[in-house]
């Protein structure tokens, strides 16, 4: 409680900064020339907001610092010179200037008035180069998405993609094909990201939504931590008028979806089956609490999943459906207020509590039993105040934000139990019980403080400012501190056990005493491992109307970020990032763009985490990395202590009596000879920060005033992406794809800068003489080597619905994407030999089409087709076990079972990703009917249909890599596709809402 009243505390006392949103405003004449000292009146009736401006010498008007709450109208005041234009329902973005081109006629005969209704989500970009895209409020709500869940709309936008992820909930969508986990997510303009892993910290819904921006490629310097793009969401505010919605969405499920072989996945990536219903309410309401001043909205949403196992264990009679369930709460608030006509605060409040439950079972049958239950609880906050001041010739901002992020990945049912595993007589394992056996529960809290100003100085739109961003990492994790357990029973114990009919309910304690236990072990050093990460960043921005038609953006950006220091003496502090950009008008419809600019990545903490937990002080492991220094594999000034940490350690012991082990107080003398199959430590060099050169060049025509088509070619170039080198790497071994000849580990360790040898004691060490037990035969380090290049042309047609009874938006996309380390866990296949790593990404995609149609037949009824269609994703190929009797052909002994990072052989005579997965073709519709039942009030019916025609799709879908089809076995010659997964089958949603 205390540190909540200090969080809110400080939010109110602080002057914070927020993401400004701006509207541009270019008056030209029938000959294209600019309109000089013409009055504008700017008027936004929803918060009582008006103001009247003239134009410049090159005919523009630019308003910073506006609200994005409500709808603003422009409207020119006649003079003589020209007729009357009027501009309606503008809606404005935040962090994203519009731009509104007025063309003035000559006031001949009679003074008429031009009325347009605006769509700016169309708008032509006279402004800079950005690669950007956006979905607003109504096509949002027009758009079949999956849960009210935000991220299922973000591949509806040109240059996203669903991705294939490395654990169940890792980020879903991968921009430019990168990885996903660089994805800066915002709302309002400040950070949304959880920075242990990557990905949202709070997952906002629909609900609280009035427009999504993507920046793809060649951003403005005042946007950074990232070389891979920002999703940013613009959210709802209250107006004068009282609005709002109250909803209930139901999946009914298995009753009337499609069947599938396949398991399917909830919104939170993990794997659900049987059973399978989901069901959602919640309400959104905003309004005045003083008019044209004071405004609020609140949005609070709840969804359950019902899903069921299968606990199956023949051996005790059970065949029982475990029922279990996932729940999601989300609330958000949010309040504006006008302090005066220059000054305006926002205070917004984002609060999700998310408890995805392990059951037992499993989803064809599992031996987990409900004692070994537990949840993986997602708890998110975001508290954020931003004030903006608007003067004559400048506008000021300032954000101070407070988020916490607790991910509990296992919280167990049973908080004191062992875990159990147990085996029959012939020694098949047949139930898991007790404790999950693991730890992992992590929390972050971040304070964000910024500071901008943005000049008027005549051509000159100069921006400067400026990032504070200070996060606390703790991780408490390791084994099972109350003991892991194998057992093993007898027949009569285990007809007993049969007899007693205790079934499903079957715990720890109700084994028998005297079960034999083949195995014990218990975290040595249950802890947390805690440090924080600074990073500081620094921009300016001058942005120069050269005349009328051209715009110049000039831009420089620095961060620092404190974690690159690692276990070295000093951090990265070069990172330096120009970015030039130009926008140049060849007609009034058509601009030409082009832009360059550097990117840096931040440094995820998970980095330094694995680092501190996967690491010992023991004598024998010191000893074992100076022979490596010794050896050249490490600095020869590198400072052991600085490098490693009493990380998480378990300790086993045989002859114990069952739930009689020792207690880690106990075992503490184990410690020193633990030998360990991989250690890591933290690099002496320190991290460089990732980074990308960005080049862009594109065109961009408005084919009439509702109708926009965009052509964008790109090319990124990435240097210092993260991978792992093994420092006590085997000798390389080529293997002979005409003559596959397997290298035993004991052959492998002997070639290794430190050889491993082993006795009847188990694996030693010879370093000086001495016999070494407690070493690692991996020692592994996070570097900054990996290398990546992209290259893509996007087409994009877009049409507004205007008059017209139909709107639409279709993307293509050629590109390519190729690097040499996939994620922050891949390493090489071979003796650190990263240069024969390079092949497609896992999210590399030829050909991706997406598009959606609108179509509105009658008054309130809405019909949209979603289409994505995208060529198969890369498939790795590996060895077939059955053949070699192994997949570690070089015998390095690999301690991962992920075969896309690098942790298991390839199949001889294939490169990395050098198969593919068929197409995917996936259709989406969706049909809502607003019924009126009041002034301003409608009952709205829908219905969504997901995967309309039930196509198997192999590829192009949300999911986890060691779970997907893009590991093979075998040759690309052999045709063999073993079907491990598939898109969800055809599956229906039907929701209603009542708007007022």
């Amino acid at each position: 409680m205390k540190s909540i009243l200090l969080t809110l505390s400080i939010c109110l006392a602080a002057l914070s900064l927020s993401a400004q949103s701006a509207l541009e405003i270019s008056l030209m004449d029938s000959l294209y020339q600019p309109v000089v000292e013409e009055q504008i009146v700017v008027t936004n009736q929803d918060i009582g907001f008006s103001t009247t401006k003239f134009s410049n010498s090159q005919g523009k008007i630019r308003l910073d610092g506006l609200p994005t709450s409500g709808t603003y109208d422009i409207q020119s005041i006649p003079d003589g010179r020209y007729q009357t234009i009027r501009v309606q329902d503008i809606r404005l973005i935040s962090g994203q200037p519009t731009s509104i081109t007025l063309k003035l006629q000559p006031a001949l005969v009679q003074l008429e008035e031009v009325m347009i209704s605006a769509g700016s989500s169309i708008t032509l970009n006279r402004v800079n180069a950005e690669v950007a895209a956006e979905l607003s409020q109504s096509e949002i709500e027009a758009l079949p998405i999956e849960g009210r869940d935000i991220t299922r709309a973000l591949y509806r936008l040109p240059n996203i993609t669903q991705a294939t992820g490395f654990y169940p909930e890792a980020p879903n969508i991968a921009i430019n094909g990168a990885n996903a986990l660089y994805t800066n997510y915002q709302i309002d303009g400040m950070e949304n990201n959880e920075n242990f892993l990557g990905g949202q910290r709070f997952a906002m819904p629909v609900g609280f939504v009035q427009n999504i921006t993507a920046l793809t490629n060649n951003f403005s310097a005042e946007y950074g931590l990232t070389s891979n793009g920002i999703i940013n969401l613009t959210t709802r505010s209250g107006s004068n008028e009282p609005e709002g919605e109250v909803f209930f969405v139901t999946r009914p499920g298995p009753a009337i979806d499609a069947p599938s072989r396949f398991a399917q996945r909830d919104l939170s990536g993990n794997q659900v089956k049987d059973g399978f219903q989901r069901y959602q309410g919640g309400f959104g309401i905003g309004g005045a609490l003083v008019k044209n001043r004071t405004f609020y909205y609140l949005n609070a949403e709840y969804t359950i999943d019902y899903k069921d196992n299968l606990l199956n264990v023949p051996q005790l009679g059970i065949n029982e459906t475990v029922p279990g369930t996932n729940q999601f709460t989300y609330v958000s608030a949010k309040i504006d207020h006008h302090w005066t006509r220059n000054l305006r605060s926002s205070l917004r409040v984002n609060s999700g509590f998310v408890g995805i439950e392990r059951q037992g079972g499993g989803l064809e049958g599992g031996v987990s039993f409900p004692s070994a239950g537990n949840t993986q609880d997602r708890n998110s906050l975001n508290i954020a105040l931003q004030n903006t001041y608007t003067g004559n010739q400048f506008i000021w901002e300032g954000n101070y934000q407070f988020g916490r992020f607790r991910w509990n990945y296992a919280e167990p049912f049973n908080q004191t139990h062992p875990n159990v595993t147990v085996e029959d007589p012939s020694g098949m394992t047949m139930a898991l019980l007790g404790h999950p056996g693991y730890v992992f529960d992590e929390t972050e809290e971040a304070h964000i403080l910024q500071q901008k100003l943005t000049f008027y100085l005549g051509r000159h739109t100069l921006k400067a400012g400026g990032q504070m961003r200070s996060s606390g990492f703790s991780l408490f994790g390791g084994g099972n501190p109350n003991g892991s357990y194998t057992v093993r029973l007898t027949q009569p114990q285990l007809d007993a056990l049969r007899e007693s009919g205790i079934g499903a309910d079957l715990a720890p304690s109700d084994l028998p005493e005297d079960v034999q236990v083949l195995n014990y072990a218990t975290e040595l050093h249950p802890t947390s491992f805690d440090a924080r990460q600074q990073i500081f960043s620094l921009y300016v921005e001058d942005q120069i109307a050269i005349d009328g038609r051209l715009n110049l953006n000039l831009g420089l950006r620095y961060d620092y970020d404190g974690l690159s220091k690692g276990g070295g003496s000093q951090g990265d502090l070069d990172n330096i990032a120009p970015r030039i950009s130009a926008n140049y008008q060849l007609t009034d419809r058509t601009s030409v763009r082009a832009g360059y600019g550097m990117y840096y990545d931040k440094i995820l903490y998970a980095i330094y985490s694995d680092a501190l937990q996967q690491s010992t002080q023991s004598a024998d492991y010191l000893a074992q990395l100076q022979a490596l220094i010794d050896a050249g594999q490490l600095p020869a000034d590198t400072d052991l202590e600085a490098i490693t940490n009493n990380g998480n350690l378990a300790a086993n012991v045989s002859d114990v009596a069952y739930l009689q082990g020792p207690s880690a107080d106990e075992l503490q003398d184990q410690r020193a000879a633990a030998f360990s199959n991989e250690r890591r430590i933290l690099n002496p060099n320190g991290y460089a920060n990732p980074f990308s050169h960005q080049f862009m060049l594109g065109l961009q025509h408005q084919v009439n005033s509702k109708t926009l088509l965009s052509v964008d070619l790109m090319h990124n170039r990435s240097y210092n992406l993260f991978r792992l080198r093994e420092l006590n790497a085997p000798a390389a071994y080529p293997v002979d794809p005409d003559n596959v000849v397997v290298r035993t580990q004991a052959e492998a360790d002997l070639t290794r800068p430190v050889p491993i040898m082993s006795d009847a004691q188990g694996p030693y060490a010879l370093v000086a003489g001495d016999t070494l037990r407690g070493i690692s035969r991996n020692v592994i380090m996070t570097e900054s080597g990996g290398r990546s290049n992209f290259y893509a042309a996007t087409v994009t047609l877009q049409k507004d619905r205007g008059a017209d009874p139909f709107a639409y938006r279709v993307m293509y996309t050629l590109s390519y994407l190729e690097n040499n380390t996939e994620d922050i866990n891949f390493r090489a296949m071979d003796a650190n030999d990263f240069e024969a790593e390079w092949g497609p990404s896992i999210n590399d995609r030829t050909h991706l089409i997406q598009g959606y149609f609108s179509y509105f037949p009658v008054k309130n009824l809405t019909f949209t087709l979603a289409a994505l269609l995208q060529s198969g994703q890369p498939i790795n190929r590996v060895p077939d076990a059955q053949i070699y009797g192994t997949t570690d052909l070089n015998g390095d002994g690999r301690s991962f079972g992920d075969a896309y990072v690098g942790n298991s052989d390839r199949q001889p005579g294939e490169t990395r990703n050098s198969d593919r997965l068929p197409w995917s073709n996936t259709f989406d519709v969706s049909a809502f009917y607003r019924i009126p039942f009041g002034p301003e009030q409608f009952m709205e019916i829908g219905a969504q249909v997901f995967n309309l025609f039930n196509a198997e799709n192999l590829s192009g879908y949300s999911n986890n890599a060691t779970q997907s089809n893009q590991i093979q076995t075998g040759p690309t010659s052999s045709g063999v596709l073993v079907r491990r997964n598939a898109a969800p089958p055809r599956q229906f949603q039907f929701s209603v809402r009542y708007l007022f």
